[in-house]
């Protein structure tokens, strides 16, 4: 009796499969656990311990949560404690309010009802209050967080059938989530390059040339835009959105609005300007015609809480039996009841005269201060270098620094089979144990090379970093030229 063919190997598997990159450090990832591993064993290194400055996590890297938050979240999963004297009432309310929506009083119910009904209606009333234009209920749909949203969202509009395949218009740099997601959902990456010149904003004249370009090999049919910005943290001013929106226009695309870090508003001058807000406010006919589907998450944002993973998604002119097909997909994946709850503190938080109010505020202050004081180091200390150029952050949680390498080091880059900047970041942490991102994870115009440097950290351990970063450019630029 002969073997029977493996039906699972490698070689058996879709391109869409195969076609999915390494995680967002790839070799650098493997590298540094390598080297966490050779610390432990008591291996002689320039520096005592790794200092990661890569990852968009805020609680690992130490931020406290929202007091107001956990409190509601530890009530509902532990009900005892609502008769203790250690809660404020207003978090007991909140809690009680949510447990008599919730199947028998209990987190651990699936309760599908409340997730798609009660929660759906608050979030409405947070997105009205946000934008003073109506939000539909049945036009929201909680997920499991952004990234389950992205991925359910993308897959709607492919159709394999048709004879060219979907494009999906991302910007150059953005989230590295997306590319992997068009790639599993069999679509095609088209790419667009943010203005750097203009901090990192929208160009619209970018956006015509890559998608001339792209009908020549599929059809597009979605514009990505994420903002405010990953990883660049650019904060789009209200005439860009505008020339967005009358882009999609012109050209019929779908808008996908990643709004993910929309609670992170910092810079100077800075304004949050939803999508649907703007589109609204423009009036007909966009404001009829254009399709748009948005997108926010607990985990960025002031809470950040990425281990909860709640979110939710809004459809703007769709037609509804599509969302429909969504919520019937989404019916074999229920969403994380503890991460719901979450999202509804954020989308109903306390309000002026609750007893948490106050705490709830100056908690908010203080991350948004911190973020603004770190991103501004960030900008003083590293433009302080020569070669290194870094844009204003003024939102989300990053700043997105240009850095020259030398021939020298790109030519040992490429015999390394690695991207330039990799190839700096992979000595960085050899030298210093800093972790970073290479900006080619995130996609970069032709012939500039970037890094991804997290304001989570920290002020005096960032602090000390970048002023790694700087004398160790210093001296990288002066061992490769």
């Amino acid at each position: 009796m002969t073997s029977p063919r493996k039906l699972l190997t490698l070689e058996s598997l879709s391109a869409a499969v195969t076609d999915i990159r390494v995680p967002l450090l790839g070799s650098l990832s493997v590298r540094a656990a390598e080297v966490q591993r050779e610390l432990q064993e008591g291996a002689v290194k320039p520096f005592e311990e790794l200092a990661a400055c890569h990852l968009g996590d805020p609680h690992a890297t130490g931020q406290r949560p929202c007091t107001f938050l956990r409190q509601v979240a530890a009530l509902c999963s532990y009900p005892a404690l609502l008769d203790s004297d250690v809660f404020p009432e207003d978090a007991k309310n909140k809690a009680k309010a949510i447990m008599r929506t919730l199947d028998g009083g209990s987190v651990g119910s699936y309760n599908p009802g409340y997730t798609s009904q009660t929660l759906p209606r608050k979030i409405a009333r947070f997105i009205e209050r946000r934008d003073g234009a109506p939000c539909d209920p049945r036009n929201v749909i909680v997920s499991g967080g952004a990234t389950e949203a992205i991925v359910s969202v993308l897959a709607l509009v492919v159709n394999e059938e048709e004879p060219l395949k979907t494009g999906i218009m991302v910007s150059a740099p953005r989230c590295p989530l997306y590319p992997d997601v068009i790639a599993m959902c069999g679509a095609v990456v088209v790419e667009y390059e943010l203005d750097e010149e203009r901090g990192w904003s929208l160009n619209a004249d970018n956006i015509r040339r890559s998608l001339s370009a792209a009908r020549r090999r599929c059809q597009p049919k979605v514009l990505c835009v994420i903002n405010p910005g990953d990883p660049t943290g650019r904060v789009e001013s209200r005439e860009g959105i505008e020339e967005v929106i009358r882009l999609a226009a012109e050209v019929n695309l779908l808008l996908f609005a990643d709004e993910v870090y929309q609670e992170d508003v910092f810079g100077a001058g800075a304004a949050f300007h939803s999508f649907k807000k703007v589109l609204c406010e423009m009036g007909p006919p966009y404001s009829e015609q254009i399709q748009l589907v948005s997108v926010n998450s607990i985990s960025k944002g002031v809470f950040g809480e990425c281990g909860l993973r709640g979110g939710y998604v809004e459809f703007v002119n769709i037609d509804p039996s599509v969302f429909e097909k969504l919520y019937v997909l989404k019916s074999f994946n229920l969403p994380n009841v503890l991460g719901s709850l979450a999202l509804e503190v954020l989308v109903d938080p306390p309000q002026p005269g609750d007893p948490s109010y106050g705490t709830f505020i100056q908690e908010r202050q203080t991350v948004l201060s911190n973020l603004a004081e770190k991103a501004r180091l960030t900008e003083e200390i590293l433009n302080r270098a020569p070669g290194i150029r870094c844009n204003p952050a003024q939102g989300a949680i990053y700043s997105f620094p240009r850095i020259e390498i030398p021939d020298k080091a790109m030519k040992l880059a490429e015999a390394r089979g690695m991207e330039p900047d990799t190839f700096f970041c992979h000595q960085l942490l050899e030298d210093t144990g800093i972790v970073l991102a290479a900006g080619s994870s995130f996609g970069q115009a032709e012939g500039t090379h970037h890094i991804r440097v997290t304001l989570l950290p920290p002020v005096e351990k960032l602090t000390n970093i970048l002023k790694k970063i700087v004398e160790f450019h210093g001296s990288f630029m002066r061992k490769y030229s």
